[in-house]
């Protein structure tokens, strides 16, 4: 396939997966990897709607971990949207993946899945640093939907007793259960996420189930490194490189 300017190929090393980015725009983290390991429990047939796309990193991570599912990504900007539509060309995942160019706000009613993941933007709009690039801006800071609509627009396209995974910064967890339990959402799994031992928690993991009883679990910490500055045994198996 053909690059544009400031495009490169990475290899996913996972089941001879490629992914087209673009230096100039938000490239995939770490985040993304762990949500997929955080949701790879989904079970194999599942529909699947990932909102907020990006680029389709999630499209492409899940594909490979959860069997014969169909996926439909939602991304509201034109151009990172079109990308995703590109990887999932490269990947000849057309018959599993669908990329929709649309605000999240405008999801169809008529679409229910079983799953829903979701890596939203992490930031309060006029909060932080402001990215002068407007496609990282988007990404990063709620400008055009915020984490109460990313929620909304979950419960309403889950089936009862869905699923929604979601990858967020821990100052938000008060947030994120106001907003879940408003929409019926409970919220049954919860996993904060380390650079390394004795550092603060840099992620937060979510499970909430759609008109689920109450009960919450915490999940053991998850430690990205090591005292040596390598990743750790935990974070090596959702890469599947061990």
């Amino acid at each position: 396939m053909e690059l544009k300017e400031n495009e490169r190929i990475d290899d996913l090393q996972l089941n001879d997966l490629k992914i087209i980015q673009n230096k100039n725009w938000f490239c995939f983290g770490i985040d993304s990897v762990l949500l997929s390991g955080f949701a790879s429990e989904i079970k194999r047939d599942s529909r699947i709607l990932d909102l907020g796309a990006g680029t389709g990193i999630l499209e492409l991570l899940l594909s490979a971990k959860i069997e014969n599912s169909k996926i439909t990504g939602i991304e509201l900007q034109k151009e990172v949207a079109d990308l995703a539509k590109r990887n999932v060309i490269l990947n000849n995942l057309e018959n599993r993946v669908e990329i929709l160019n649309i605000n999240i706000k405008k999801m169809p009613s008529n679409m229910l899945f079983d799953a829903v993941v979701t890596n939203p933007p992490y930031k309060e709009k006029n909060t932080g640093l402001v990215n002068n690039n407007n496609i990282k801006l988007i990404s990063r800071h709620e400008i055009e939907g915020n984490l109460e609509d990313f929620i909304n627009v979950a419960s309403k396209a889950l089936k009862d007793r869905g699923t929604m995974y979601m990858v967020n910064r821990p100052e938000r967890i008060v947030d994120i259960f106001e907003f879940c339990r408003k929409y019926k959402l409970e919220p049954k799994e919860l996993q904060l996420v380390y650079s390394k031992i004795k550092s603060k928690p840099v992620l937060v993991l979510i499970k909430s189930i759609k008109n689920a009883k109450k009960y919450l679990k915490v999940k053991e910490p998850l430690y990205i490194y090591d005292d040596d500055g390598n990743y750790t045994k935990e974070v090596l198996k959702i890469y599947n490189k061990i």
